[in-house]
């Protein structure tokens, strides 16, 4: 392990940006997300305990969720390996966000605005050009017009995000490099240019954990490197035994193509040796129109 916390394990993300006492640097990250459309001042972390809707969901939904200071609720989620559906299933959860606003008894519907952050370590969409983030709006078809602005959500596809140090220029490039990289990082960059990035340093230092904290950790990255080193391996003995399996066919399907080309050449033979039809299909087991065809 390096000298760095890995952000992608979930007591990790959550230990940087999901705790009351360190949200500066929650605050910092969303305000270079949302650069030149808002400026958080602060933020209350909601309870992040949401009770699954279908049985076959885990009792966390969210890794982050939280309300500014003006009313957006924001949904700040990492996920580390491709999933079926991602994209309906942050749409699902983002929705039950929305739904949840629901107030008992005369209400006129007014909704805070939703927005949803997906860190995705794979990419989403293998057949269109690779892109680093992706905004979804409710838009007229027409013009482009955001027709409500009470729903947005932002992919974040960090294979796509190939930037080195020097070539970062945005905070939000910065923030997206640390990110992917922090868990093989030797020093924290950029400090010189933001200081939020020096108390990230102290934040995401192990050395700087408590004992109980750095225990805590330590037993899920284990448990994090385990599981997708497990996954890793399967994914590798399941493509040796697709491998495998593959060449059992191609050696049986070409056991087959040299029977059949046999059968051709010995039919074409017996007609040669002017064989009547009917006893070459039965000696051979072609039709007759096979036979005339040859």
């Amino acid at each position: 392990m390096g000298r760095f916390i890995n952000p992608f394990t979930d007591y990790g993300f959550k230990f940087l940006f999901g705790r009351e006492v360190e949200k500066e640097l929650l605050i910092d990250f969303l305000n270079d997300l949302l650069v030149g459309e808002h400026v958080i001042t602060d933020i209350q972390f909601l309870n992040n305990e949401q009770l699954p809707e279908v049985k076959t969901e885990r009792g966390i939904i969210y890794d982050i969720y939280c309300v500014t200071d003006t009313g957006e609720r924001i949904i700040v989620e990492m996920q580390n390996r491709e999933q079926p559906y991602f994209k309906d299933r942050a749409l699902f959860y983002l929705s039950r966000a929305i739904t949840q606003q629901a107030k008992k008894g005369i209400w006129d519907f007014q909704l805070d605005a939703v927005y949803g952050v997906f860190f995705m370590n794979f990419v989403m969409n293998k057949d269109i050009p690779a892109k680093i983030r992706t905004d979804v709006v409710l838009a007229d078809r027409d013009t482009g017009k955001v027709f409500n602005g009470k729903f947005r959500q932002i992919f974040i596809e960090l294979p796509n995000f190939n930037k080195e140090e020097d070539e970062c220029s945005t905070d939000f490039e910065r923030w997206i490099y640390i990110l992917k990289h922090m868990d093989t990082l030797d020093r924290m960059p950029f400090k010189a240019r933001k200081a939020v990035f020096e108390r990230l340093e102290k934040m995401a230092s192990k050395a700087n954990m408590t004992q109980e904290e750095r225990a805590q950790y330590e037993e899920e990255w284990k448990f994090y490197n385990d599981y997708f080193n497990t996954l890793d391996f399967a994914q590798k003995k399941g493509l040796e035994e697709g491998r495998k399996k593959g060449l059992e066919e191609g050696r049986k399907e070409g056991k087959e193509e040299g029977m059949l080309e046999a059968r051709i050449e010995t039919a074409r033979k017996l007609k040669e040796l002017g064989v009547a039809t009917e006893a070459i299909a039965s000696a051979t087991g072609f039709s007759p129109d096979e036979i005339e065809s040859l």
